[in-house]
């Protein structure tokens, strides 16, 4: 059984995210109706939205659900870094998908994020990524602002991803 290395469990679901942190909200809208919301729900809950973006995923299960383990890869060769993380929560609704991880020992970073796909009355399909965090290890805290910098551009990144997924739904 794994370990959460954050007392905070469920925080990005439940608000406000916790003081001592930093804290990431990015929401952008990535198209428009029921087909787009659903591909992308999809694309986020089934890992291909981190793949799409570059990442490498391995992951216990198929699809996001509460304790699921999920080891996500970043870099080239000797500067890859692998970050293990597990579902704390998981939101599969008429009109909302998405889930959240949070740490496990080993990832340089304690804290969580979400990624969820909403479909709004309007029929405009909205991504919102909302994590807190804080260093965990000697090269997070070294790596300093640009930890929170790298966050941002991945959330962004990310939104593209859902933008061509949704695009061609």
């Amino acid at each position: 059984m794994s370990t959460l290395t954050y007392p905070e469990v469920g925080a990005t679901r439940l608000r406000p995210l916790p003081e001592g942190y930093n804290h990431l909200h990015h929401r952008a809208p990535v198209g428009r109706g029921r087909a787009a919301f659903e591909a992308a729900g999809a694309a986020v809950t089934e890992w291909r939205m981190h793949r799409a973006a570059g990442a490498g995923v391995e992951a216990s299960a198929a699809r996001a659900a509460p304790g699921v383990t999920v080891k996500v890869s970043a870099g080239i060769r000797r500067l890859r870094v692998t970050v293990p993380c597990e579902v704390v929560w998981t939101a599969y609704e008429r009109d909302r998908t998405g889930f959240a991880y949070g740490t496990l020992a080993g990832h340089p970073e304690r804290g969580e994020e979400s990624f969820l796909v909403e479909l709004a009355d309007d029929g405009t399909v909205w991504f919102t990524v909302t994590a807190f965090s804080r260093p965990a290890g000697w090269y997070a805290r070294l790596a300093g602002p640009l930890v929170p910098m790298a966050q941002h551009w991945y959330a962004r990144r990310l939104t593209a991803v859902l933008r061509r997924t949704a695009s061609a739904a």
